[in-house]
């Protein structure tokens, strides 16, 4: 499995590395993007960054899982968000913001690709997203028997 990990940076400067997720993606491995790993993920399947006008940064967002419906609370700490109304066809919008409507979180709809905005491996911190290591690690063994 392949794990795009938090930054700094924009991810927007960064048009080789998107390039590179592009034959990652395309390769069949199991891909789990955390916040800067979001971002780019999203940049290689034609999605659009933009600059949050505050940003997003502590321990108490509320996120909504689209797919199941729950509230979680998460830590984040960035200032760039990816336009969830430049969606791509071969991705599903898994999360939003609760506070200001924002992306959140993605899955590729026929492959073993997901990300997340926020940081679930986040310590000290809500510990409400860890699942998604689990789901990756999943992901991994279906992958390798």
């Amino acid at each position: 499995g392949i794990l795009l990990s938090n930054g700094p940076g924009d991810p927007a400067a960064m048009p080789r590395q998107v390039e590179e997720i592009k034959k990652w993606c395309s390769s069949g491995v199991p891909v789990f993007g955390i916040c800067l790993g979001h971002q780019m993920l999203c940049l290689a399947h034609g999605m659009q960054t933009y600059k949050l006008k505050y940003g997003h940064r502590g321990g108490n967002h509320p996120v909504k899982n689209l797919i199941t419906g729950r509230c979680e609370i998460t830590s984040q700490n960035h200032g760039f968000g990816v336009m969830a109304e430049d969606g791509h066809p071969e991705l599903e919008i898994t999360h939003i913001n609760l506070n200001d409507g924002s992306l959140e979180g993605v899955r590729h709809r026929s492959k073993p690709i997901f990300s997340v905005q926020y940081h679930p491996e986040a310590s000290p911190g809500p510990h409400d997203s860890r699942y998604h290591f689990d789901h990756f690690i999943s992901l991994i063994k279906a992958k390798n028997p």
